[in-house]
C-alpha cells in the first residue's frame, strides 16, 4: 500500500492527519518481514487519551511493546522540549513503553532531540527511527519530503547572522543573558569594532534559534544560550569557508623573526590580522600540529603584511597560507593568550574550530580535538550542558 498519498498538495490535520500518520506506521511495520502480530489503533478521539495512536509490538523474549504516538500537524524544536517531559501509561501492562513523534516531516534538529531524550518518530514520508529498549531498532532516512518543509527563518551561512552566531559561541560569553538591542550594539562596543548587524536580522536570527531550541529565554527577560555544541555543528554545516580568498606564499623568516614580525603585524593593522586554522589550533589545542602557517589577513593590509614577513606570492611550493577574509567577523574577539605574551591575535576558537573543519586534510581531526580540549570544557566550566 502507497500511503505517501497528494499529502503534499494541501496540509493535513487532525482526524485526516492521524490516519495518514497511521497508515504509514502500518506500512512500515508491514515491511518487517520477520515482525508478526503488531497492531495499530487510532485512540485519539477518546477523551482522556494521552496519545493519538496505539501500536503493539509483540517483543522477541515474550510480552508486548507499547508504541504511544503523539500526531502534531508540526513542531518547532522548542516545542518539542515541553512535549519530552510527558509519561504515558497504555492500558494492558506493556512491558515497554515507547513515546513516538509522528509529523508531516521530522527536520534533523527535531530527530536530534528525540534521541537526546528517549522518543522514537516517524514521518509521512516513511523516514523513521523507532527504538524499542532492549530489543530492536528500525530506522531508514533519505526519503524524500512529501510535505512542503517549512522555509528556515534565518540563514545562518550569511556574514551578518555568522556575526551574531559567534557572539553567542565564544567561550567567554557562555552563560551570559543577552537582549537582542544588547547584540545589536555589541559589536561596535569592541577593541576591534566589527559591523553591527541591523537590529531586524538581529531579531530574525534570534528567534529562528529560539525555535530551533539552540538559545532559551531567560528567568530575568532576554535569552541565554542553551545548546552550545549543537548551534556550532548547525553553523559549521551552513558556513562558507569558500567565500575567503586563499593566497599561497613562501617566507624566509622562522621560529622568533616570524612570531615578532606577525605581532608587529597583528599591532599595526589594529587587530585586523590573526593567526587562523592549524596555526591558531597550535596555541589553542597544543596537540595539533601542521607545518604550514595560517593567518587571516585583510585586503587591504596584504601588502603590509608581505613587507613585515618578507613573504613572495607563489603558485606551488607554499609554506605560509593568507586567507583574505569576505568579512571582518573572523577577527571577533581574538585570542591574544596570556597576559604578557607577545604574539600576534588567533581566531576565537569558534572561528577555529569551524576553519579547521572545512581546510581538508586533518582539518576535521584538528577540529574534533579543538572541540574536545578546547570548547567543551569552556563550556562545561561555565555551566552550559555539553
Amino acid at each position: 500500500m502507497n500511503t505517501n498519498l497528494n499529502v503534499n498538495k494541501k496540509a493535513l490535520s487532525g482526524v485526516a492527519l492521524e490516519k495518514a500518520l497511521a497508515a504509514k506506521l502500518e506500512e512500515m511495520l508491514r515491511g518487517v518481514d520477520w515482525l508478526r502480530g503488531w497492531k495499530v489503533e487510532r485512540v485519539g478521539g477518546e477523551s482522556d487519551a494521552e496519545f493519538d495512536l496505539l501500536a503493539t509490538v509483540p517483543l522477541p523474549g515474550g510480552g508486548n511493546a507499547a508504541l504511544c504516538v503523539e500526531c502534531k500537524g508540526e513542531l518547532h524544536p522548542s516545542g518539542f522540549r515541553a512535549l519530552a517531559d510527558r509519561k504515558f501509561s497504555p492500558e494492558g501492562s506493556p512491558k515497554v513503553v515507547v513515546p513516538v513523534l509522528a509529523l508531516p516531516w521530522v527536520s534533523s534538529r527535531v530527530a536530534e532531540l528525540c534521541a537526546e531524550r528517549g522518543w522514537s518518530w516517524f514521518d509521512l514520508a516513511g523516514n523513521h527511527r523507532l527504538d524499542i529498549p532492549g530489543s530492536f531498532i528500525l530506522t531508514h532516512t533519505g526519503n524524500k519530503s512529501v510535505h512542503v518543509r517549512p522555509r528556515p527563518t534565518a540563514n545562518l551561512s550569511t556574514k551578518e547572522a555568522s556575526r551574531i552566531i559567534r557572539a553567542l559561541l565564544v567561550t567567554e560569553h557562555a552563560g551570559m543573558r543577552w537582549t537582542q538591542r544588547h547584540l545589536e550594539g555589541h559589536f561596535g562596543e569592541l577593541a576591534t569594532p566589527i559591523p553591527e548587524p541591523s537590529l531586524g536580522l538581529v531579531n530574525k536570527v534570534v528567534r529562528y534559534l529560539r525555535d530551533e531550541a539552540f538559545i532559551a529565554s531567560a528567568d530575568d527577560g532576554g535569552f541565554r544560550l542553551r545548546d552550545p555544541v549543537k548551534l556550532l555543528f548547525a553553523w559549521r554545516d551552513a558556513y562558507r569557508s569558500e567565500r575567503h580568498e586563499r593566497r599561497g606564499y613562501f617566507k624566509l623568516l622562522q621560529g622568533k623573526k616570524l612570531r615578532d614580525a606577525l605581532a608587529r603585524l597583528g599591532s599595526e593593522t589594529g587587530g585586523y590580522a590573526a593567526y587562523g586554522s592549524f596555526s591558531a589550533a597550535e596555541f589553542q589545542a597544543p596537540p595539533v600540529r601542521q607545518p604550514k602557517t595560517w593567518l587571516y589577513v585583510r585586503e587591504q593590509d596584504a601588502s603590509k603584511f608581505e613587507e613585515l614577513v618578507e613573504a613572495k606570492l607563489v603558485d606551488s611550493g607554499e609554506n605560509l597560507v593568507v586567507l583574505i577574509p569576505d568579512d571582518d567577523g573572523v577577527f571577533y574577539l581574538g585570542d591574544r593568550g596570556s597576559v604578557g605574551d607577545n604574539r600576534m591575535a588567533c581566531t576565537n576558537a569558534v572561528q577555529t574550530y569551524v576553519d579547521l573543519y572545512h581546510c581538508g586534510g586533518r582539518g576535521e581531526e584538528a577540529a574534533e580535538a579543538m572541540l574536545s580540549q578546547r570548547l567543551k570544557p569552556e563550556w562545561k566550566r561555565r555551566g552550559l550542558n555539553v
